[in-house]
């Protein structure tokens, strides 16, 4: 399997206020599957599925974006066994499985976790993704891992220089991570965590 890698990021021309405005309001990251925490491939046995290649260094990005306040849920149109795991592992808050239309279920989103559109970031990579990017794009933050397809990285705030289940998540919290603490030293407070304080896994369908 050929694997697109870029060497630089990208961001985009926004501005660099209103970059750190918007990561300072972020209190949820959402991040589709497969092609963002893994590498596109999946591998087959004689029963279907049997495994999916997640990066650990993206699961310690789960780790600390929840230190910094926000929240990590997957949203994908997939209902692999797997995601579920991997979710649990991670002590996802949310996850979101068989979403066909992820731009439409953002209305459930917002209302199940009683955020704004303002207070969502969300990475993906590849066509099925541009509606929920393009929905958030106006208020919130977006990504894409360095190998997503062409419109996709076009689309977003920010463009990874790491591949999808490369760390491209990672580098994604990072870069919000990073722009809070540059908001923080502005004087613009960061917010507290999802409304709830809940730590179970809650599967939306």
């Amino acid at each position: 399997m050929v694997t697109r890698k870029r060497t630089s990021s990208r961001v985009h021309p926004l501005g660099a206020r209103e970059l750190r405005k918007r990561a300072a309001s972020v209190r949820l990251v959402l991040t589709d599957n497969d092609g963002v925490l893994t590498d596109t491939g999946v591998y087959y046995g004689p029963t279907g599925e049997v495994f999916k290649r997640f990066s650990i260094r993206d699961g310690m990005a789960v780790r600390l974006l929840r230190s910094a306040g926000i929240e990590t849920a997957i949203i994908t149109g997939e209902t692999s066994p797997s995601i579920r795991r991997r979710a649990e592992k991670l002590k996802m808050r949310f996850l979101y499985l068989g979403i066909d239309d992820k731009k439409l279920h953002l209305a459930n989103i917002l209302s199940s976790t009683r955020l704004a559109r303002s207070q969502i970031a969300f990475i993906g990579d590849d066509v099925n993704d541009l509606g929920l990017i393009e929905e958030i794009r106006a208020e919130g933050l977006t990504g894409a891992p360095a190998d997503a397809m062409p419109p996709v990285a076009k689309a977003v705030h920010y463009l990874c220089g790491t591949a999808g289940g490369r760390g491209a998540f990672r580098e994604f919290a990072d870069w919000l991570i990073a722009l809070r603490g540059d908001a923080e030293q502005g004087s613009v407070a960061a917010p507290a965590t999802v409304p709830g304080g809940k730590t179970n896994l809650q599967v939306k369908p």
